[in-house]
């Protein structure tokens, strides 16, 4: 979710200034509580958020955390007001709540003055058919003024840049229900329609002044309407803040003409996550390795395999590298610095040193070592246990470094 909140670094500095009331339960989306208050803690947080697309966000936001009857965070509401070069003003309000462990809401509504919208709702629910069923689903409408494309392939140059407007809408569904132990098979629907229009930043060409659209698909507008299989393997002893075990994924997605979507392709994909924790947790080891394979003729270019931003190589801004395939491995250590309760609020203060390697490619077999991007790299993370996370992560590359600020682990 493209949310540049500063409840991030974190609540260490804010939470010195923030403060705890509590309120009627009636009043507050809070379950389990009726007849009691809700403990509220206020947290006002200066916002200084960047990224390489982006460049430098100023503002100023308000954290309201609302505890459960077993005091822990179940539902976290930030309002926020921005400035940036590239958009202007920006009003936004994220909320995230969970109700249960079973179930989880997110919401996100944002509005620039320049170019940029964003509108989502993420929801999960494995509370039905004795908490066997999962499913889940992400609504969401956005523009993001800020999108860049280089070209395709390893070799796409820093010097064909190219800045354009993604405007988007559409869904993604799935349903997932045990068939072996520890073992999931997914069904999943996906509707995607875009637009490619004019971006916000003015220093960089517009992407179709420098690139023919008849060679770029999908560079002008395009629809996917995609059909989803997967099967998933965990062990992982939590969903949303894994410290141990294995997730294994495979899965398979076919896009028809005849069911609406602009050209036919197949997208492949595998992915191996591990979390290994020593010292009680106090270190945790964590690692992935992801293969990608996009099949078909004509594929538009946001469809096919992309590596770049917060959540594969943070070195670069987001679609760096587009290519129909990808190999990439994450190995980042997560080593818990100190626990610190504030205002009823307690959290681990985290220090993550990763290095992230991965490159684009026609196919795997003609993968090449100059073909390897290499980004090590730093993170520093707040965490508020069993949901929020909070996160910076610099990343280093041969373009220079990349600072990203955000909610959740990165994977």
């Amino acid at each position: 979710m493209r949310v540049t909140l500063l409840i991030l670094f974190m609540l260490l500095t804010a939470m010195l200034g923030g403060c705890t009331s509590y309120h009627p339960s009636s009043r507050l989306p809070v379950p389990d509580m009726r007849g009691q208050d809700v403990k509220v803690v206020t947290v006002p947080l200066p916002v200084i958020a960047t990224s390489p697309n982006e460049g430098i966000t100023y503002g100023a936001l308000t954290a309201f955390l609302l505890h459960n009857e077993k005091d822990e965070v179940c539902t976290l509401i930030a309002p926020q007001l921005n400035s940036n070069d590239n958009f202007g003003t920006t009003a936004s309000i994220y909320g995230a709540f969970y109700p249960s462990p079973q179930r989880s809401f997110e919401g996100n509504i944002s509005k620039s003055t320049e170019v940029n919208q964003d509108y989502e709702l993420r929801v999960r629910d494995q509370s039905l058919l004795e908490q066997q069923l999962e499913l889940n689903g992400f609504f969401y409408l956005f523009t993001d003024g800020s999108a860049r494309f280089f070209g395709l392939r390893s070799n796409s140059s820093a010097d064909n840049e190219t800045n354009f407007g993604d405007q988007e809408f559409g869904f993604a569904l799935s349903a997932g229900y045990p068939i072996l132990d520890h073992t999931q098979l997914f069904v999943g629907e996906r509707f995607r329609g875009v637009r490619i229009a004019r971006g916000a930043v003015q220093k960089v060409p517009f992407i179709r002044e420098v690139f023919d659209a008849e060679q770029i698909p999908g560079s002008v507008r395009f629809n996917t309407h995609a059909q989803t299989l997967s099967l998933v393997y965990s062990t992982l002893d939590s969903v949303t803040m894994p410290s141990s075990g294995l997730r294994a994924r495979a899965t398979v997605e076919t896009s028809l003409d005849a069911l609406g979507s602009s050209t036919n392709f197949r997208h492949y994909e595998a992915e191996l996550k591990g979390f290994y924790p020593v010292k009680d947790g106090r270190f945790i080891s964590v690692g992935r390795v992801a293969y990608s394979q996009t099949l078909g003729d004509k594929v538009p270019f946001l469809e096919r395999s992309t590596l770049g931003g917060e959540m594969t190589l943070r070195g670069y801004g987001r679609n760096r590298f587009i290519d129909s395939s990808y190999l990439l491995l994450n190995l980042e250590e997560r080593i818990r610095l100190f626990r610190w309760e504030v205002f009823g609020v307690r959290a681990d203060w985290e220090f993550a040193p990763f290095i992230d390697l991965g490159g684009v490619m026609k196919s795997l077999v003609e993968l090449g070592v100059s073909d390897l991007e290499v980004n090590p790299g730093f993170g520093f993370r707040a965490v508020v246990r069993p949901n929020i996370v909070g996160r910076i992560d610099v990343g280093v590359s041969r373009e220079g470094p990349a600072v990203f600020v955000g909610l959740g682990y990165p994977f």
